[in-house]
């Protein structure tokens, strides 16, 4: 043979021979993936910021949506020894895209086809996601048809890695759709948040009787959640947002292994959705948030040792976020927050941060880029305490929210209460900041 072309297949050896096979096996309880040979229990994050504490908090998966960052994203999990779930980001009816359009449908699978040809061999890769929510606000059910044919190329020509398709939640019409017109789909999986609990129950109920992964799961969604009487959602604060994390995953992913291959807690990283701190459990300066302790716990089945700051109470004009806080236009008044921090250390080695807010009026569905809500400032004074403030309400009428965080060793709690700025009456005066009279909350419990 000529020597130029063992060479050549020296190099194509060692390009094709890196890949870790992941399959889907049926035993006898259900089902479990296999990668190399080996069980794999996928413990997973949706984002790819941060690897080195991915790898910290026991989790061994991140989730993409798309592929723009694909190579940086496989190679640098790979280094930190996490696999990945690569998502083909299909287009979505609601942003234009005809599925009735021949052309264009075969044009974006002759895309990806390109992308499955080049990344199918990459040693991180775990999983294949084709399409996220396709189903979220749409009429036309021929894009479940262009979801097969793209999982049908995979099969095709990447035995390898199995095929998933994640819907918004779980429907039974969805899951007949999939089974009649995706036959490549081996994994059904699911973006669910307040409604986790039913997925166990209904996904065998809809008729679903391969294996399921939860793809997108945390704190209650704002569209799930209790609104004030001017119609804007009351997001939880941190610390019961990890109680959320901590007893979904304790209630609804781990006991369900046999069937559920595993999961991808949303989001790892921030993100402007609804509010900036909803959904990311990250800071949007990169701070760890307080529900990754939760991820910790039950990533790796041990206590944190140093946790984040935990929230007690907050109050504003001694009212809670569900008590429908109106204030009084340029009128002053009080907020404080209740924490307790790791080895109950005094309050003041923590750090307080107080902002005002308007309302978000840029909302989006399924996670669309949204524009940052407008801070306002010049609103907060200091007083005595740290955990305390006085502040003055915007001087135009309208939705506000008052945000706090909390940072101590480099964890982060937070809260925020929305309110409703009511106009003054003529000749009513706006007040003064004085000096504030506080009541110490130290040990207040609610």
């Amino acid at each position: 043979m000529n020597k130029k072309i063992i060479f050549l297949s020296l190099i194509l050896l060692v390009s094709f021979s890196n890949y870790a096979q992941t399959i889907v096996r049926k035993n006898n309880t259900g089902f479990e993936l296999l990668r190399d040979g080996k069980p794999y229990y996928i413990k997973g994050v949706g984002g790819d910021v941060n690897m080195d504490k991915i790898v910290a908090i026991g989790a061994n998966s991140i989730r993409t949506w798309g592929v723009e960052r694909a190579q940086v994203v496989l190679d640098e999990a790979q280094r930190n020894g996490l696999t990945v779930m690569l998502g083909l980001w299909v287009q979505h009816e609601r942003h234009g895209f005809d599925y009735n359009n021949k052309e264009k449908v075969a044009k974006q699978l002759a895309y990806f086809k390109t992308v499955i040809d080049r990344f199918k061999n990459h040693p991180a890769l775990l999983i294949w996601g084709v399409g996220n929510e396709v189903d979220l606000n749409y009429t036309n059910t021929n894009v479940w048809y262009a979801i097969q044919d793209i999982a049908k190329y995979i099969h095709e020509t990447d035995p390898n890695h199995p095929t998933s398709t994640v819907t918004a939640g779980l429907d039974s019409l969805e899951v007949d759709l999939i089974k009649a017109r995706c036959p490549d789909i081996d994994i059904y999986s699911v973006n669910t948040y307040g409604d986790i609990g039913n997925v166990p129950t209904n996904i065998v109920k809809f008729g679903w009787t391969g294996p399921y992964m939860i793809t997108e799961w945390g704190p209650n969604g704002h569209w799930e959640s209790p609104q004030t009487k001017w119609g804007v959602s009351i997001e939880q604060n941190s610390t019961e947002k990890k109680e959320v994390y901590y007893n979904r995953y304790k209630n609804y992913i781990a006991p369900n292994s046999n069937t559920c291959l595993g999961s991808y807690a949303f989001l790892w990283g921030a993100k402007q959705e609804y509010t900036e701190t909803w959904y990311g459990l990250f800071s949007k300066n990169n701070i760890p948030t307080e529900p990754i302790d939760a991820l910790e716990e039950v990533f790796t089945g041990k206590v944190i040792q140093n946790p984040a700051p935990t929230i007690l109470n907050f109050q504003v004009d001694q009212k809670k976020a569900t008590d429908n806080i109106e204030l009084k236009a340029s009128a002053i008044f009080d907020a404080n927050i209740a924490i307790q921090l790791a080895g109950n250390a005094s309050i003041d080695k923590a750090n307080f941060s107080w902002r005002i807010m308007e309302e978000s009026t840029d909302k989006k569905s399924g996670g669309d880029l949204e524009d940052a809500a407008t801070e306002l400032t010049g609103l907060t004074k200091k007083t005595a305490r740290k955990n305390q403030i006085k502040f003055r309400a915007p001087q135009n009428a309208g939705a506000y929210r008052l945000f706090v965080a909390v940072t101590y060793q480099n964890k982060m709690a937070y809260a925020n209460i929305p309110f409703k700025v009511i106009p003054r009456t003529a000749g009513e005066p706006q007040g003064k900041f004085i000096e504030f009279k506080y009541t110490d909350m130290t040990n207040f419990n609610q």
